[in-house]
């Protein structure tokens, strides 16, 4: 866990520090957003930044946001200073530390962070089989390959190959290839120099030097761009990148995983991934079996999200009663583990006695897990087909384009904004789907946003 700290260490905020210190942290110090800045640029990174409340906190998002350094604020701040606080979160702080410092509430903030819960979590022999192999080749400098459908775990594994390396103590980075859009990802993975294209106001560190000594892991590598992939594999190959605008290259020391819900070698086929690549990246293959090809790890999972997210509310402990385990074990979970996940966080919510009843397992849209059709759609072929019928007639007269977009955004919708499940709902690259929200967005219509229902809204 890396903490960059800006602003003075003397005081409340110095014992913050030396508390996160304690729990583990790696902390580095600047006095000033422009040295908190300067710090980021070189590489030193963070994963998270506790910044003096009397500092200008909008900007310094600001200023992360315009050279796209996702890293989230903490803002800190004596426990008085309400409007301070106020002010910082609506400037784009994603939390407020009230000083004098809480160790427990600063131990929170920093799990939240590094989500310590990037534990494996499985009982089932298919599960098993895929650790004992990562288990294997952890200890090798070998690219790896992890493949799966979405929401299987794909960058847990990823983490818990690295912690098992001999880079353990190195830096973690990832990248997803997919967020990041085609012109800007060069930057973000290799780097550039100040100056090379409009916006690039100072040197910046890419991914790849950030990642030096350690694990670099390069998420849902089959949206990367045909011209990136051969830079990629020159810079797999030989070991060292070229900076964007830069004039020399230079020498990194890194481990490249990799994932991929898609089929990559039916990518080559299609001519949309280099095979050379691939097989550079390929050296082993861990691929993540589908929940519902490990029906063992169901309900080993949903009692972990179940412990983990009553602590995380303040709730009551419930286990989850008898008929709910084989209502969990009988639903497909196309959304894998991540879906799963989001289902006992909000059955932990809604549970009302002393267990978690079949009542509380629901869909996103409050329709409970494994409901029966009504009887009439059911039982009554003639109703059915009246009902496709005036489905249908609702299309006569739109054009193509308008039923594709609205089917695109009720399906994002659902997703509560999660892109990459979305696409895979629809079939499509999240490469497709984000530049059909782009056109979508320029024409006004509004988005859903990561968490959000527009529907809701």
């Amino acid at each position: 866990m890396r903490l960059l700290i800006i602003g003075s260490l003397q005081g409340q905020l110095g014992a913050a520090t030396k508390i996160a210190m304690d729990r583990g942290a790696k902390v580095t110090h600047a006095d000033t957003i422009e040295q908190g800045m300067a710090e980021l640029r070189a590489g030193r990174g963070a994963d998270l930044v506790f910044a003096d409340v009397a500092l200008d906190i909008g900007k310094l998002v600001r200023a992360l946001s315009a050279e796209r350094i996702c890293t989230p604020v903490v803002a800190c701040g004596i426990g008085t200073d309400s409007r301070r606080a106020v002010d910082a979160i609506r400037a784009g702080a994603k939390e407020y530390l009230p000083l004098p410092p809480d160790p427990e509430l600063i131990a929170a903030v920093l799990a939240a962070v590094a989500d310590e819960s990037h534990q494996m979590v499985y009982e089932d022999e298919a599960m098993a089989a895929v650790i004992a192999l990562a288990d294997q080749v952890a200890g090798s400098e070998a690219s790896i390959l992890i493949t799966g459908e979405s929401g299987t775990g794909k960058e847990v594994l990823a983490r818990y190959v690295h912690r098992k390396s001999a880079r353990a103590e190195k830096p973690f980075i990832s990248v997803n290839c997919a967020a990041i859009p085609e012109n800007l990802l060069e930057s973000e993975l290799f780097g550039h120099e100040k100056g090379a294209f409009t916006g690039a106001i100072a040197r910046r560190i890419g991914k790849f030097e950030e990642a030096n000594g350690g694990t670099l892991l390069l998420d849902e590598i089959s949206e990367m761009d045909a011209r990136l992939q051969a830079k990629l594999l020159r810079a797999i190959q030989e070991r060292e990148i070229d900076r964007v605008g830069g004039t020399k290259p230079v020498k990194v020391d890194i481990r490249i995983v990799a994932t991929s819900n898609r089929d990559l070698a039916e990518a080559v086929k299609r001519g949309l991934f280099r095979e050379d690549l691939l097989y550079r990246l390929n050296v082993v293959n861990l691929r993540l079996p589908a929940l519902r090809e490990r029906p063992k790890d169901i309900l080993a999972l949903a009692r972990h999200f179940a412990q983990k997210y009553a602590q995380a509310n303040g709730v009551p402990f419930r286990a989850i009663a008898p008929a709910t385990e084989r209502l969990l074990i009988s639903h497909p979970w196309r959304g894998n583990v991540r879906e799963l996940e989001n289902t006992i966080h909000r059955s932990v919510l809604l549970a009302t006695g002393n267990e978690i009843g079949p009542e509380a397992i629901r869909l996103p849209d409050g329709t409970q897990v494994g409901a029966q059709a009504a009887p009439a759609l059911s039982g009554n072929v003639r109703t059915a087909v009246d009902t496709a019928s005036v489905v249908t007639r609702g299309l006569v007269g739109r054009t193509v384009a308008d039923v594709e977009r609205d089917l695109i955004l009720d399906t994002l919708d659902h997703c509560l904004g999660n892109r990459t499940h979305a696409a895979n709902i629809l079939g499509i690259s999240i490469r497709t789907l984000r530049n059909k929200l782009r056109e979508y967005s320029q024409a006004g219509l509004a988005i859903p946003q990561p968490g959000e229902n527009r529907l809701a809204g």
